[in-house]
Formats: C-alpha cells, structure tokens, sequence
C-alpha cells in the first residue's frame, strides 16, 4: 500500500489544516466540519492528519483499544488490569455513505446467538475509532439519526447501545471529521451546531498557486513513497508539535477577560444555546496550547470564533453560513475594560502555512447576511410580442409561509432514504409487523415465537436454542424522503398583474417545506418555445432558491414541453435510485398557447398518469374570468389541484372550516 498524500505538501487552506490540527491536539473541540465544493483535496487533508498523530497504547486483544495505563472499568471486554500494552499507530476509520446503523454503533453477534445461545456484542465503528480519527465523508448524506449517534458519541466520548436485548457502553473518545459538498445538500442547523469547528473549503484563484498544487499531485502519483519521503521531516514537526502542545493544553489559563471576550462575542451574533461559549473556549486553549502560550488572549478568541461561530449564528432560511468580520472586531472591543486598547488584529497564530488567520482563504467569509430583495419586478428592454423574444421580467419572490403538506399516495416498502414527507417503510420508524429474512434489525418476540414450538425436537428445554430459519426482522412504518421537481410556468401570462411574485414566493415556501423534509429537489422552467432544465435534481435548496430568484418570465406557454421534460428527467432519475419516489408540483395558469398547445399538453399529461407518476397541480390563474385549465389538466394527471392561496396551511385550514361550517 502507497504512503499517503503528506499532510504539510498540502498547498494552501491555512484554516482547514489548523481547524484539524486544533481538534488533533483537544479532541474535546467536538470535531470540524469541511464544507467545500468538489475536488479541494479535503480527504486527502484528513488522511494526511492521522499519520501525524502519536501511537496510542492499547491493552492487547481489546478490541474498544483501552488504554493499558487507566483501562476502561465497563470496558466489554473488561476488566483489564493496569499495565503495560502494546503500541499502535492511531487508526483513522472511514465511514461509508451507506452504512447501517448496526455498523456503526454495533449489534447482537447473531452468529453465536445463533450457534451457541448467547448474547455477545459485535462493536461497530464507533469503537474501532477510539482514540483515534472517525472520518466521515459526505456527512450531509447519511441519514440524520446516524449522525446524531456519531455526534452524541463525539460530544460524550462515550458510545451506548441499546437494542435487540444488548446493553452496551463504551468509550468512543475520536476527532470527528466529516465532509460535505453543499451543492449536494445541508445539514440540519441542529446537527451543524454539534460539529465543533466548520470551515469553507474553495480552491485557490492564484495561478501559481494552483500550479503548485497541480505540480505535487503528478509527482506524488509518479513516485508515491519517493515524494511522502521528502516530506517526512516537515510532518515530523508537525507531528512533534501536536504533542507537544497536548502537553500544554492542561497548563494553559482562561482568564477573566477572554472569558468575558467569548461571551460577549456568541452574545452580538446572537447564537442559540451554551455549546457555542464552550467550544469557543476549547478552541482558543488548544491554539493559545498550539501557540505555545500558557495563557489565552485576545488573538485565540479571535480565531476561534471565526472556525466556531459561522455555522452556528442565527440566520434566515436558504442564507450562507458565514460571519461579518467587523461584527466580531466590534464585539470584542466592547467587551474590553475602558483603559484597555483596541484588540489588536489577526495573525497567523502558528499556523502550518503563511496565513491571515482564519476567513482569509480562498473566498474569505461570507457577509453577514443577503441584501433586502427589491420589492418591484426589474424589467429588461426587450420585445413585448408572444414570441420567445418577448420582454422578460425578473420578479422578485413574495413573502412566504407555512404550505400545506404535499405526499406520495400510498407506502414505500423499498425506502432508502428516510426523511419525513410520505409513508414509508425501512430502518426507521416504529414497528408494525415483523417478516423472515436477516436484513434490517431483529424482531426479538417473532423470533423467539418462530423458534419456541422446536425446542424439544432440538433436545433443549434448559435454554432457548435458535436456528438460522427462527429469524424474524423487524419493519418499521416511518417517513422517506421524496424527489419533488417542479414544473413551473415562466410565460408571458404568468406575469401579468405581478402574479409571478406570487408564484415564487409559494414555490419559495414549498422549497423550505422540502428542505425540512429532507428531499431532492428539481426545478423545470417552461416558457417561449420550450422548457429548460433550470436545476437537475439536488439536495441543495439554497442552489434551488437561487435559480428562482433569478428567473425570468415571458413568452409563450409551452406546457406539453414542460411536462415531456418532466416525464424525460423522471424516467432517468427512476433508473438511478428506483426506490426513491418523486413527486411533481406543476404551477401553472393552464393557459397552453401555440398551435395544437392544448392538445399536445394534454397528451403529455395523459403519458405521465399512464406511467404513475404523482403529481400536484398549483393554479396560478386569477383575475374575475377564470377558465380553469389547470383543473383540466389535474383531471388529465389524475391530481389534485389547489389554488396558488390555498397553499398555505392556514388558509386551506380556513376553507375546510367554511365548508364545514355551511
């Protein structure tokens, strides 16, 4: 096996590797997440880290890797006696997108429940990262309750499991790295508060400096070991350093001051809860500790609210995470005495790398928040026919709101991605029946009821004797997660009277809706003479709400067009995950133009009910004639269709009730 890519010949991102160094010398930082667009060497980082690390000492044969000096008392595999064990390089362990719960926490060993009835615990990978590193790539795809498992272990050092009749607790004391791509989709803000740090990874503009990196990476591939040599001096300081300031880090002193400099800072940004003033503390002792300062100023508090604030302040939905610089240089101002200077500025803080501290990579920090919206639609100089040349308008989005909840008919019985849109069965949920088969978790009671009526046919009445054909799982009824593609109408009647501002604000709203729910979303645009593709399916709302922002109305209305892209795209994306299921919102006045519109769209809408699809169809029409198209076509889909008012959930409340009520 080839030597890793060496952590110090990583060119550049001084914030992402003292973000990993910090949490290599106080894990108790809570981890770092590296949020980055694709191709930023983020995993080679955190696989060059973990050779920097220093060899742990484990008690031979356990397998949750005690330490033999003070071995764990509830250890599994306990009790060990105090002494002398066995060195070992410090493991980085891979969390794959598609691991099962079982995987990571541990379960039954149903091998030799089943050969020798007993109950045995099979540790997963919580325990195979103790003391060492736990990197998960691609965090923003795993199912949100496998990562608060591995954050509550992070946060606690401390894994417990508790299912299928084991009772489990061990030490799980790592540095938790996890990556994400954010184009692909966020984390849930009460998830992105559990990682200890958060750092925006973008590659570098510079010309040489992407040259550089260009120019290690061919020589690494050429002669891996040869190049990972010629490095080994620069990370063995690093190397030294880590353990060096471990050393440090319990002599270092908070004082007064940047204790009152850390609060007053989550203060003006407004942050919610505790955690925030805690790993800012943390943080700035591990880098006073990687500074080697016995004591934590003014420039730790700095740095460490700039890797541990952007995620964590307040703000809108579909808003960048990111921290205004000047907030923070006011806000610890304020928090100095009145006879004590100005805070003096950023500086590299014994950095790996020439740096301005965190937020001066590549793209620097987000501001603190977008601009207000113009309240008008901006309009551009251009044609005022029906034609694809017509004058466009670019209306900004109205106000949003609560939706009404849009579902799948029916239950998914091949879920494989929970969420919390339309009935489903798969991993999660609560138990509604059990089923023969070894995939998914044991159902204990069908189990041992399978297994009962056999006992003294296998000459056992003393204990319970299983066989591999008694085994029953367990399937829960839960929620999953959907592809809702949108389908929207961008013609020249759509703009009439401002009724796009509506339109964007009620898609805005149910963008969020999906956001909350954990769904894919894509985003079909018709207008002129034919339908674009404005963003191909995706977890990122924020790119979604984006592309609306900036969509231009006018022209004709081409709904067949529209509705065959749909179809097309839906047929592909069937084809790449066929267990998850899509739900289509088409927002439109119905108002087909063209020759043979009406007829073409009607046959398209025809095709897609002959294929199954379930769909949602928004009327967008106003004005005091109505024509109702769009019911048309909702019969032609087979959907139901609401009025672009009744979307929101209290005012469909409201109509029930007067229908009610009459």
């Amino acid at each position: 096996m080839s030597a890793p890519y060496p952590f110090s010949a990583v060119v550049g991102m001084p914030d992402l590797k003292l973000a990993l160094l910090l949490n290599a010398v106080a894990p108790s930082i809570g981890g770092v997440l590296l949020r980055g667009e694709k191709g930023t060497a983020k995993s080679t980082v955190v696989r060059g880290l973990a050779a920097l690390l220093p060899p742990v000492a484990v008690v031979e044969g356990c397998r949750f890797s005690c330490d033999p000096a003070a071995p764990d008392p509830e250890c599994p595999d306990g009790p060990h006696h105090a002494g002398v064990g066995v060195l070992r390089p410090a493991r980085l362990i891979e969390l794959p997108v598609g691991a099962s719960e079982d995987r990571v926490v541990g379960s039954l060993d149903l091998e030799r429940a089943l050969r020798e009835g007993v109950k045995a615990f099979e540790p997963g990978l919580l325990a195979a990262a103790h003391r060492g590193v736990l990197y998960v790539d691609e965090v923003n795809l795993l199912h949100d309750h496998l990562v608060d498992l591995l954050l509550d272990a992070a946060a606690m050092g401390t894994a417990y499991v508790e299912r299928e009749g084991v009772s489990v607790r061990h030490a799980a004391r790592f540095l938790l790295v996890g990556t994400m791509n954010p184009e692909e989709g966020e984390l849930r803000p009460q998830l992105l508060d559990r990682f200890g740090l958060t750092v925006e990874v973008t590659a570098s503009r510079e010309p040489t400096e992407r040259a550089d990196v260009v120019r290690r990476r061919l020589a690494y591939e050429a002669d891996p070991d040869g190049f990972a040599a010629d490095w080994t001096e620069s990370d063995a300081v690093l190397a030294s350093r880590i353990a060096d300031a471990r050393d440090r880090l319990g002599k270092v002193s908070l004082p007064d001051a940047a204790l009152r400099e850390i609060t007053s800072v989550c203060s003006a940004f407004d942050v919610d809860g505790l955690r925030a003033d805690i790993v800012m503390a943390r943080t700035a002792i591990a880098h006073a500790a990687w500074a080697r300062r016995d004591e934590v100023t003014t420039e730790d508090v700095r740095i460490a609210a700039l890797l541990a604030l952007p995620h964590r302040r307040r703000r809108m939905p579909f808003e960048q995470p990111g921290i205004n610089e000047q907030q923070l240089d006011d806000a610890l101002a304020s928090a100095a005495p009145d006879d004590d200077p100005t805070p003096d500025g950023p500086s590299d803080g014994g950095a790996p790398a020439p740096s301005d501290g965190p937020g001066s990579s590549d793209g620097g920090s987000a501001a603190d928040g977008p601009a207000d919206a113009p309240e008008a639609a901006t309009r551009t100089d251009r044609d005022t026919s029906g034609s694809a040349g017509a004058r466009t308008d670019t209306a900004a989005p109205g106000a949003s709101f609560r939706p009404i909840a849009l579902r799948v008919p029916g239950t998914n019985r091949h879920a494989s991605s929970a969420g919390r849109r339309s009935a489903a069965e798969g991993a999660d949920g609560r138990v509604v029946r059990s089923t023969e088969g070894r995939a998914g978790g044991v159902h204990l009671l069908a189990t041992v009821r399978a297994a009962a009526p056999y006992q003294i046919a296998r000459g056992r009445t003393d204990r319970l004797l299983l066989a591999p054909g008694d085994l029953r799982r367990s399937v829960r009824h839960g929620r999953e997660s959907n592809l809702v593609l949108f389908c929207v109408d961008a013609s020249g009647s759509m703009a009439a009277r401002r009724r796009m501002t509506a339109v964007k604000g009620a898609v805005m709203s149910l963008l969020l809706d999906a956001y909350q729910r954990r769904d894919k979303v894509g985003l079909i645009t018709f207008r002129g003479e034919g339908a674009e593709l404005v963003l191909p399916p995706t977890g990122s709302i924020e790119v979604a709400a984006a592309r609306l922002t900036a969509l231009e109305t006018g022209g004709r209305t081409p709904i067949a067009a529209g509705l065959w892209r749909a179809a097309e795209l839906l047929r592909v994306e069937r084809v790449r995950d066929p267990h998850r299921r899509a739900l289509l919102v088409i927002v439109t006045d119905g108002r087909a133009t063209g020759p043979d519109a009406r007829a073409a769209a009607s046959r398209a809408a025809e095709a897609l009910a002959r294929q199954g699809v379930a769909s949602v169809v928004v009327d967008a029409e106003d004005g005091h004639v109505k024509l109702q198209l769009a019911h048309e076509l909702a019969t032609q889909l087979g959907a139901p269709v609401y009025r672009l008012e009744q979307l929101a959930a209290d005012s469909l409340a409201g109509v029930v009730r007067s229908v009610t009520a009459a």
